[in-house]
């Protein structure tokens, strides 16, 4: 099977792309011939270097790096995104058997989808988020730093002032979410989410008339191996953007409160106010650095997040290396933390996260929670293994299925001819 990922990056500098990364490697050591398409020129993860795997790079620029008014309209509509990535699907050496999009938001744009769409292979989309639905793509009321209410694209959502950055960027995303529509026509799409969370907002936003629904959990790359000591552990432990919807803010506040030391591994608009207040911040770091810095410093992982996100990675990173996990109840990762037995699941408000942190406090507490951890996740672990098993199932059916239309609609057409010539 020849399978095509296409991202707009080709390193990780968030979940989306980390996960394309990594699916596109587990894939090709499944036995799949991969071909991964990189929308932006950049770094190149060590995992994208397989025999079965050949990477395309279009050199397309990031809309954040362009001019204002020319970002605007490339993230609205980018045709000369659609002419590259056309050319380079038909310079491929070996047909399509599946094509499997994880970003279009940075350079790809809406553009992208009636090109793939008219390829003979059926398409899927992961939704590492809700822009197929909301136009900021994280369904929250930055003006309000809470999540939204409304139904994405309707007047109320229209008139919201919700963008992080101001109403002409809402403006545009607004833009852009109408162009979605648009290319999408009357197609139906295969979706992937990454939690229950997001099948249940986006099913009841979006509807199954043309969205075929489908739930595959992403893949954690972490080496079985003994549990982590947290108990031994120093601080409270968060990794990723250092944000206020990611909840980076709540986590400093709650632990100076709690009496305990609070560790950001990451970078992002809070981290110099974090450095302010006291917190360490370390900056990013890789898988490795990251792994043996939460098995030396961790006595939890917490993404208290205040959007409906739908991972993070780093809790089920966590969880694996027998790490007690702290998870908000709107995140995905909740769904795989145990209340009380593996971590903790809490409202993302300061007051919680100090209760929380006080029970970390205590070494029995922690040490209880992180072997229960450890012993619960690699019981049915997400493995890479695992992930690339699921997407090879879904690729295979809906291959045969395609076909099988496809060949039914070509043995009519040719029917329908036979008859003509006979009459």
């Amino acid at each position: 099977m020849h399978v095509v990922i296409l991202a707009e990056f080709a390193a990780a500098s968030g979940g989306a792309e980390k996960v394309a990364v990594e699916s596109a490697r587990g894939l090709a050591e499944a036995g799949a011939r991969v071909t991964y398409i990189q929308a932006v020129d950049g770094p190149v993860d060590p995992l994208l270097d397989h025999p079965r795997l050949r990477r395309v790079a279009l050199a397309l620029p990031d809309v954040w790096s362009l001019p204002a008014w020319r970002g605007a309209v490339t993230g609205i509509w980018n045709a000369e995104a659609a002419r590259r990535l056309a050319a380079a699907l038909d310079a491929l050496p070996e047909p399509v058997d599946c094509l499997h999009l994880h970003q279009w938001s940075r350079a790809f744009s809406p553009a992208v989808l009636p090109v793939l769409l008219a390829r003979p292979a059926p398409l899927v989309l992961t939704l590492h988020d809700y822009f197929l639905a909301c136009p900021n793509g994280v369904y929250y009321r930055f003006d309000r730093d809470e999540p939204c209410t409304v139904s994405p694209m309707s007047m109320s959502c229209l008139a919201a002032p919700c963008d992080p950055k101001s109403r002409l960027h809402k403006a545009v995303r607004v833009g852009r979410a109408a162009s979605l529509r648009i290319a999408r026509g009357r197609e139906s799409l295969d979706v992937i989410h990454v939690c229950d969370g997001s099948l249940a907002r986006m099913t009841g936003w979006l509807g199954t008339e043309r969205l075929r629904h489908h739930r595959i959990d992403n893949p954690v790359r972490v080496v079985h191996g003994a549990p982590a000591e947290p108990a031994r552990g120093d601080a409270v432990a968060y990794i990723g953007r250092l944000t206020v919807e990611k909840g980076a803010d709540l986590v400093a506040e709650a632990a100076r409160r709690a009496g305990l030391p609070a560790l950001f591994v990451g970078a992002g608009p809070l981290a110099e106010p974090l450095r302010v207040q006291g917190a360490e911040v370390i900056g990013w770091r890789t898988p490795a650095e990251v792994g043996a810095i939460l098995r030396a410093r961790a006595r939890a992982v917490c993404a208290p997040s205040r959007w409906y996100e739908t991972g993070p990675l780093t809790i089920y990173e966590a969880l694996a290396q027998g790490i007690p996990a702290i998870a908000s109840t709107r995140s995905g990762a909740a769904e795989k933390v145990r209340h009380g037995e593996t971590g903790l699941v809490i409202e993302p408000e300061v007051e919680a996260l100090d209760q929380a942190f006080r029970l970390l406090r205590d070494d029995a507490v922690v040490e209880r929670l992180g072997r229960a951890a450890h012993a619960a996740y690699w019981k049915a672990p997400p493995t890479l293994e695992a992930h690339a098993d699921a997407l090879l199932g879904l690729y295979h059916r809906l291959a045969d299925e395609y076909f099988m239309r496809h060949c039914t609609q070509s043995e009519s057409a040719e029917r329908d001819r036979t008859v003509a010539a006979l009459r």
